[in-house]
């Protein structure tokens, strides 16, 4: 997405994964979506950082990398940088991190010792980011963005006129213009009927309540920013709205929600513990923003099995 490279070559690379006339991400609509998403998934969790650290640079780099690491500089002092992980230890690991900044050249391309000359905050024990999610999710959406644009233009009425010349289609043309135009009284030449007294006109396409789908496509948007808004931990009921939702149904979409996000925030919590251990005085914390509510009924056999 996005790849500083020619788009020839790009092709060549997507065509082994996505065929080549079919490509959800190369378009606005997934460029819209992905953002959106992706300002919903950083605020999930709310950060203490200190103050001379960028929390913006800090989210997206974490979500988007999974990991960023975390040094001493002689210019700027303790500060996160976007870095490049290698090498492995005993639990094939990596076991140090490269960064590139010119603005820190005592620090830039030499490995740093995790543990040592450095430490790292995680998103994920596989040390891999969100962007999958994002891009999973923004392209369905977008996919549905354009296929609503799509049902509204088909869904208007269209009529069919049948004209002998050029002066009777003219005469089609005033009388649709009457029409539209709200006129109470519109008045038609005979010759707009047929010798039979039969209209030649007729609707396009009358089925408009089984052709209307942009009701049902909006009602599936909202079940994927549902499944969306499960998988990274914010609340929600991720059900279709019916009369009756028992509590054991909300009760299991709260466990569904937590399990993902729960894992994140423990990731992020560790690596803090490990970043204020290495230096000491640094203040950074994280926490929910909004906590999904668990709560099980004793009587549940949902969330038990």
């Amino acid at each position: 997405m996005n790849l500083p490279i020619p788009y020839d070559v790009e092709n060549v690379a997507k065509a082994s994964f996505s065929p080549s006339t079919f490509h959800l991400a190369d378009n606005a609509s997934f460029g819209f979506y992905a953002r959106y998403l992706w300002q919903k998934m950083t605020n999930v969790f709310k950060f203490t950082l200190p103050a001379e650290w960028d929390e913006d640079y800090f989210k997206y780099v974490l979500f988007g990398m999974g990991y960023i690491p975390v040094l001493y500089t002689n210019e700027f002092g303790v500060i996160p940088q976007y870095g490049a992980a290698g090498g492995y230890n005993q639990f094939f690991e990596p076991d140090f991190v490269i960064i590139s900044n010119e603005l820190l050249p005592d620090e830039s391309g030499r490995e740093l010792k995790i543990g040592r000359d450095c430490e790292v905050v995680r998103l994920a024990p596989d040390w891999r980011g969100a962007g999958d999610l994002i891009g999973f999710y923004a392209a369905k959406m977008a996919l549905c963005s354009q296929s609503i644009d799509i049902n509204l233009i088909n869904s208007k009425i269209a009529f069919v006129f049948g004209a002998k010349s050029k002066a009777q289609a003219e005469a089609f043309k005033k009388m649709y213009q009457d029409i539209a135009s709200g006129e109470p009284a519109v008045v038609i030449d005979k010759s707009l009927f047929s010798e039979e007294g039969d209209a030649q006109w007729q609707l396009f396409s009358q089925d408009l309540k089984n052709t209307y789908l942009v009701s049902d496509i909006v009602s599936d948007m909202r079940k994927l920013e549902e499944e969306f808004d499960t998988k990274i931990g914010i609340p929600n009921a991720n059900t279709d709205k019916r009369e009756r939702l028992n509590t054991d149904e909300v009760n299991a979409n709260n466990v569904e929600t937590e399990m993902i996000a729960e894992g994140w925030l423990n990731s992020i919590r560790t690596g803090f513990e490990k970043v204020k251990k290495l230096y000491p005085g640094v203040n950074c914390s994280v926490d929910w923003r909004v906590k999904p509510n668990v709560t099980v009924s004793e009587q549940s056999d949902t969330i038990r099995n």
